[in-house]
């Protein structure tokens, strides 16, 4: 691969600010900032036009994007290349870990599909259960059992990074025992546990909360007047989790991803999509794919299940929120500096994932990096890198 230098940038370290005005990519990896004059002869140059560069950004929480859905192994090469338009280079792949009999089968064929894609990296796996104590669409409430975890996680071939459990499912603590055993992460979600159930699973190893706040409930109130505290507050309290939020505004109310960041610090506050299938295509109606259930795609981000006749239609179905227009509202939200909402993009789900050479604009970090138009409407991506090759160029330019 020949040696590549991208000039005239605004190159930002995410948490820190603009470190450089020039970037040498070598063998799939950022060699040097403002490299020396005689170090760049015989490099192809890419003129920047002045123009931002940012480590590309980390979705660890997506179901699908324009049209694909991350669950059909037909659907990851195009997914890769389509979310790649959007500025976004790593995707931690979610699905379903429905008990169905397919399931392994299934989980088998998408670990090597995803490995293959050419795109953006989609060769990380999350599963959003089977352990759930309070299932949501496309989940299951399924008891805590190591056997069947064993079992997936063999499936999956090494391929899975994440799995969300839940708290207060029965026998969930040695599940999430064996997946820090195994490398694995586990996030908590979809709960209604107590303090003292999350204190449990916290201490366990389940270190970070997905989808943060939706299906989050607190528990049931049992002396009038006294609010109850659970899940919610006690991740807040532990400077050991770190949180993610569906930024489209209709998840979660901008106020909740302000109060995290300020007890947490915004390197403590990632953001995600949870997109399926609906996410950067147009308002309108759109056959999911799943169940032959129909969408509605929204403005602003939402997407909820297709039902005439309601004022809200159905209830919500996943998000068709894009990485980019996230970082959008995050701008708009909150009064932070531009490198700290980068980050939340960016650094965070890449400490998050323990990705230590993605998110940074350092020498030996990953060339995975979005060119972007930054203008009043920004960003949109220009041009988009993964490890140093051309995946996504606005202009239809194609690397050799």
């Amino acid at each position: 691969m020949t040696d590549m230098l991208i000039e005239d940038v605004r190159a930002l370290d995410p948490g820190h600010g603009v470190v450089a005005s020039s970037v040498l990519l070598r063998n799939g990896k950022l060699a040097a900032l403002d490299p020396e004059h005689r170090s760049v002869k015989t490099a192809d140059r890419v003129d920047g036009g002045g123009r931002l560069l940012t480590p590309g950004m980390i979705d660890v929480h997506t179901h699908g994007i324009c049209g694909q859905r991350y669950d059909c192994c037909e659907s990851l090469e195009p997914g890769s290349l389509k979310v790649a338009q959007f500025g976004t280079t790593s995707v931690v792949t979610t699905l379903s870990g429905r008990l169905e009999p397919d399931l392994l089968a299934r989980l088998d064929r998408i670990a090597d599909a995803a490995e293959k894609a050419s795109g953006a990296h989609m060769d990380m796996l999350h599963l959003e259960g089977p352990f759930l104590a309070l299932p949501g669409a496309g989940g299951e409430g399924v008891a805590g059992d190591v056997h069947v975890l064993e079992e997936i996680l063999a499936a999956c071939r090494g391929r899975t990074k994440a799995m969300s459990v839940s708290p207060d499912q029965q026998k969930i603590i040695p599940v999430i025992e064996t997946l820090v055993e195994h490398g694995v992460r586990p996030f908590i979600t979809h709960t209604r546990a107590d303090v003292e159930q999350t204190r449990r699973a916290i201490d366990a190893g389940a270190r970070h909360a997905t989808h943060f706040y939706d299906v989050f409930y607190a528990p049931e109130e049992t002396d009038l007047g006294v609010r109850p505290v659970g899940a919610v507050e006690a991740i807040l309290a532990d400077p050991r989790c770190t949180v993610d939020f569906i930024c489209d505004g209709v998840h979660v109310h901008p106020a909740a991803i302000a109060c995290a960041v300020a007890t947490k610090g915004y390197s403590g506050v990632a953001m995600i999509t949870d997109s399926n299938s609906g996410a950067g295509r147009p308002p309108g109606i759109y056959n999911e794919g799943w169940r032959s259930r129909q969408i509605r795609v929204c403005e602003g981000g939402g997407c909820r299940i297709h039902a005439p006749g309601k004022p809200l239609h159905g209830g919500l179905a996943g998000s068709s929120l894009t990485m980019d227009a996230g970082i959008r509202n995050l701008r708009r939200w909150l009064d932070l500096p531009d490198e700290q909402i980068w980050a939340m993009g960016t650094s965070v789900p890449a400490q998050v994932m323990g990705l230590e050479q993605k998110g940074v604009m350092k020498p030996g970090a990953d060339a995975d990096l979005v060119l972007w138009d930054d203008a009043d409407d920004g960003p949109r991506a220009v041009r988009t890198w993964v490890g140093g090759r051309t995946v996504y160029d606005a202009s239809g330019h194609k690397d050799d």
